[in-house]
């Protein structure tokens, strides 16, 4: 495959990821802070969106194995054009208040999640089915993850550079159309200039557990689920660490474009790294290389902003082994007799992404039964609970990788 047309594929991951942030990131502190819901209520709506939604995905894989070319094209262009839509009443709310901004939170999470899904889900099936060569599903990988971060990096950017003369209710109204433009832009771009997947029909016996029939991909998946749960953490709670912990909020939209072009430019090392060490013990070194890092943010100061910005830059660089090894890791897994069920495994890869960042969320009422309060100045209960914990995950997340090596599950 040349590099022009992995291009053309992995350029869709730019919006793709773009959306999440807003959406991980910046919409709890929005409607919780600045619409006046709440911590707690918040939060709780946010777990049960993500809960709801994280049934489906295994269904929407499913479903995309079942369809033909023609099918794949149909649902990658209408979703995407529902998620436009999504974004739009997500982050551009009508002016509500209570129960009332709580179900429209609710029912515009819940579109969000479900059209993504089915996008990302068709998307990452037809990246796997590029190629069945190991190396090329790295490069495959490491080249939609690599657009995908400088979709992080403009979603991180964005909204700090528009507040400032919009508001934060203007800046996420204009966020939402660049992502629709973007959005719409780079589906053209796959649809034209990508490579076509090696389509293989499904087969009928398979159903939609037919993944869990797999040992290596319920062991993998497990590893996935605790590393992606110590993830969400501190993505959930990080606009709330730096304006109530740092007390910088200015320099927010600065750090996290820090740490995601960090991600950006470590992808690199993570790729070659895989080449000669093998992906599983890649992906086990960046997640201690991530613990060593970020672990210091729970010691540091208010004001601590060049120290800070040094974690986000160490934590940064360990995080492209994240974002391409796991799927790159996924796609050797499915055996080739199961190419036609490969839907279902991002499907179920998808569910357990969700249902990490469900189980994060709750990291919101544990922060209120401790008595934190957003926008007021918060103590060592914030950070343990934004930093130590997550580490904590992340290195029990290892072990189990370490295990999985050493009996020969994973190479």
């Amino acid at each position: 495959m040349s590099p022009a047309a992995l291009a053309c594929y992995g350029a869709l991951g730019l919006p793709l990821a773009m959306a999440m942030l807003p959406v991980y990131v910046l919409v709890p502190n929005f409607y919780a802070a600045e619409l006046g819901l709440g911590l707690g209520l918040t939060g709780l709506v946010l777990f049960a969106a993500r809960l709801v939604d994280t049934l489906q995905d295994p269904w929407f894989g499913r479903l995309i194995d079942r369809s033909g070319a023609r099918g794949w094209q149909r649902i990658l262009v209408l979703g995407a054009a529902g998620l436009a839509l999504a974004m739009a009443g997500l982050l551009a709310p009508p002016a509500l208040a209570g129960a009332g901004l709580a179900a429209w939170l609710a029912s515009m999470l819940v579109l969000t999640y479900s059209l993504h899904s089915l996008v990302n889900i068709t998307y990452l099936a037809w990246g796997a089915r590029l190629s069945d060569e190991p190396r090329g599903r790295t490069r495959v990988a490491a080249w939609r993850e690599g657009a995908g971060l400088l979709g992080v990096v403009l979603a991180s950017l964005l909204p700090s550079l528009l507040s400032a003369p919009l508001g934060m209710p203007g800046a996420l109204a204009v966020f939402a159309l660049a992502f629709a433009v973007l959005l719409l832009a780079t589906m053209a771009l796959l649809l034209r200039g990508a490579p076509a997947p090696r389509r293989v029909p499904a087969e009928p016996a398979h159903g939609w557990r037919q993944p869990l029939r797999n040992p290596a991909f319920r062991q993998l998946a497990l590893v996935f689920l605790g590393n992606a749960i110590a993830v969400a953490i501190p993505a959930t709670l990080a606009l709330f660490f730096i304006a109530d912990y740092l007390a910088l909020k200015p320099l927010a939209g600065l750090f996290l474009a820090l740490y995601f072009v960090a991600g950006a430019l470590g992808l690199p090392l993570w790729s070659r790294l895989a080449d000669r060490l093998g992906k599983v013990r890649a992906w086990r070194l960046g997640m201690l290389a991530a613990c060593a890092a970020f672990v210091w943010a729970a010691f540091l100061e208010p004001g601590a902003a060049l120290a800070y910005a040094a974690v986000c830059l160490l934590s940064g660089l360990a995080l492209g082994a994240d974002l391409a090894l796991p799927p790159a890791l996924l796609a050797d897994v499915i055996a080739p007799e199961e190419r036609g069920s490969t839907a279902a495994y991002f499907g179920i890869w998808s569910l357990l992404a969700k249902l990490a960042l469900a189980l994060a969320g709750l990291a919101l009422p544990l922060l209120a039964v401790l008595g934190y309060t957003p926008g007021a100045p918060a103590d060592w209960r914030l950070a343990l609970v934004y930093a130590a914990l997550p580490c904590a995950l992340k290195l029990g997340a290892a072990f189990h990788l370490s295990l999985l090596l050493r009996r020969g599950t994973l190479a």
